[in-house]
């Protein structure tokens, strides 16, 4: 393959120039006397020539054209003319926005947690002239650039702020890379965090962890609910010390509330029954539930 690409470049346009003259002079020396022959010859070399000649770029593109191997413009898009032999088209280039997708494989983040990241960033060629001239292969430039980028990035970040804060790495990294390929004509518009995987085990010990968390705010609001439940109890009860008409009031109602349930029973203390004078509520319930039977 290198013998033959070097073969190649050294058959440059005026060697195929001498070489069409030297056929031509010896297709002329041969058959002098054929006339339709030479006149076939020519229109057949004039045509292959005009056919060289002509080229079509389409409207997203852009034609990078070289004269004697020097830059010598952009063309397109739609129809243009070269001048055969001399001229090339060395490449047609995409000015649409592309999409590329890359990763970053076992890669360590600030506190030592391997992670797999896996991003997307679209970019766009807005300098076909830079991007033509300053990088061989700026597709792959652009993927490996982008890579590299991603791995310093998450090197940067610890595990807790590479999950939380996406949106602020990929604008990091969309920065990074628009510094990187901006010299190529190459600008990168947006950049994407898609998915953020790391190893089962730590996987699931942060499940434990936030399981455990959300059972000690539960315990602790619980916790909260009973002490404001007995600041109310306090208070209600401060309103019962000087107003045993009320407290007795209360507990008929509570009797009341346990007893006309049917079926159910209410055990009382005696002492209870005497100090706020439940017997005679509680005969009369009964008297009541009797009289309905």
């Amino acid at each position: 393959m290198k013998s033959v690409s070097r073969n190649l470049r050294m058959f440059n346009p005026i060697s195929a120039t001498i070489l069409i003259v030297l056929l031509l002079g010896t297709a002329t020396l041969y058959y002098v006397q054929n006339l339709d022959l030479i006149l076939t010859i020519v229109l057949a070399v004039a045509s292959f020539l005009i056919a060289s000649s002509i080229h079509i770029a389409d409207q997203w593109e852009k034609a990078v054209v070289l004269r004697m191997g020097k830059f010598t413009g952009l063309r397109g898009p739609g129809l243009f003319i070269i001048i055969p032999i001399i001229d090339k088209v060395d490449s047609y280039i995409d000015q649409r926005i592309r999409v590329t997708d890359f990763k970053a494989e076992e890669t360590l983040t600030k506190d030592t947690v391997p992670v797999n990241v896996d991003a997307v960033v679209y970019w766009t060629v807005w300098d076909v002239e830079k991007a033509a001239l300053e990088v061989q292969e700026y597709i792959r430039a652009v993927s490996y650039i982008a890579q590299t980028g991603l791995r310093e990035i998450i090197g940067k970040h610890e595990l807790a702020d590479l999950l939380q804060n996406r949106e602020k790495i990929a604008g990091d990294l969309q920065v990074t890379l628009d510094e990187h390929t901006n010299p190529w004509g190459i600008t990168c518009q947006t950049v994407g965090i898609k998915d953020v995987v790391i190893p089962k085990t730590l996987a699931d010990a942060m499940s434990k962890q936030a399981q455990a968390e959300r059972e000690r705010q539960a315990r602790v609001i619980l916790g909260t609910a009973e002490t404001e439940i007995a600041v109310k109890f306090e208070e209600a009860s401060r309103k019962y010390v000087n107003n045993p008409v009320a407290l007795q009031l209360r507990g008929m109602n509570m009797l009341f509330e346990g007893l006309k349930e049917k079926g159910s029973m209410v055990i009382v203390p005696s002492s209870a029954l005497d100090s706020m004078n439940l017997g005679a509520m509680g005969g009369l319930v009964s008297l009541a539930k009797s009289n309905e039977q």
